[in-house]
């Protein structure tokens, strides 16, 4: 029997599944007590971590001391919290949950550009009060026949693309790791194009790609201010991506139509005054590829992946 040790939330079936096997810990918690976690590490085989748990530093050290863990278990797809690298060097794999929170994220990009186009659904407390905006609230857009401008082309974004193109609306994308000539494009009906025509001729803009060096700081005052005046920006990627002051300007300005920011630099986000007064703003604690369907999917896809380690594995690694 083996021991695994789980730090954030996971779907309670799937944990009850790895218990009928193995030594488990789960406790949702954990993330938050640095000092416990880390002793836990050192007599784990298996370590199963969302997207606030850092693995890195004395963590990582924690985990690779006397070589008895054997794999970490991501429960999403983003890998910038842990250091991948030394736990490559380490021969400890990493194993994300590829592709199944797509849909979740889909939903998310088309649901938060439908609502923001049309400007009509925060009108609820006008209406209650009886105040009639009809006048006011006649301009939305409507998403069909607008383009959408997608900035990175994997798996969620040629999830997005799908679901997009059926509800009519045109797709392009911009990916520095794929050729314009990849299988993929064609297979979604999307038009490859480089980054800037992305940003200028899109009236939704969706941010699909890892923060990495080169996508660091991404979308700076200079890019947002290339965007289609009216434009729509939706960032489910990762923060730090986007300059979340230069945002908040281009939209109190009127440049962009709105935006919808699920992730942030800073996770939790700390009082911002820099988005206090800005229109069309939708803001969300990273929960885009958050939904119960998504977290029995990944939660359960990880269990899988992780007992598969732990029977291959031998007794010591």
């Amino acid at each position: 029997m083996r021991r695994i040790v789980i730090t954030e939330f996971m779907d309670e079936r799937a944990v009850a599944g790895l218990r009928a096997r193995h030594d488990v810990l789960y406790d949702p918690q954990l993330v938050d007590d640095a000092p416990r976690m880390a002793r836990e590490a050192t007599t784990c085989d298996a370590f199963i971590v969302r997207n606030r748990t850092q693995v890195r530093g004395d963590l990582l050290k924690a985990l690779t001391t006397g070589g008895r863990c054997r794999v970490v278990g991501r429960l999403g797809v983003g890998l910038d919290n842990i250091d991948v690298a030394a736990c490559e060097a380490a021969g400890l794999p990493v194993v994300p949950a590829t592709g199944a929170n797509a849909l979740s994220v889909a939903e998310y990009v088309i649901g938060t550009a439908m609502l923001l186009l049309r400007g009509a659904y925060q009108s609820a407390a006008a209406v209650a009060a009886g105040q009639w905006p009809r006048t006011a609230l006649s301009n939305g857009r409507e998403i069909a026949g607008k383009t959408l401008g997608l900035v990175g082309f994997g798996s969620i974004g040629q999830h997005t693309a799908r679901l997009a193109r059926t509800v009519g609306m045109q797709v392009t994308a911009f990916d520095a790791m794929m050729d314009e000539d990849h299988p993929a494009f064609a297979a979604a009906g999307v038009r490859c194009t480089g980054l800037n025509e992305v940003l200028t001729m899109s009236d939704v803009v969706s941010l699909h790609v890892p923060l990495v060096d080169s996508t660091r700081g991404l979308l700076n005052a200079a890019r947002l201010a290339a965007m289609k005046k009216g434009a729509v920006l939706i960032n489910t990627a990762r923060g730090g991506i986007v300059d979340e002051a230069a945002l908040a300007a281009a939209l109190k300005s009127g440049h962009l139509g709105g935006a919808a920011i699920d992730v942030f630099a800073t996770e939790p986000l700390p009082a911002s005054p820099h988005f206090e007064g800005c229109p069309n703003l939708v803001l969300t604690p990273h929960v885009a590829g958050v939904t119960a369907e998504a977290n029995e999917r990944v939660s359960f896809l990880i269990a899988e992946k992780v007992a598969e380690v732990l029977a291959t594995a031998g007794a010591t690694r």
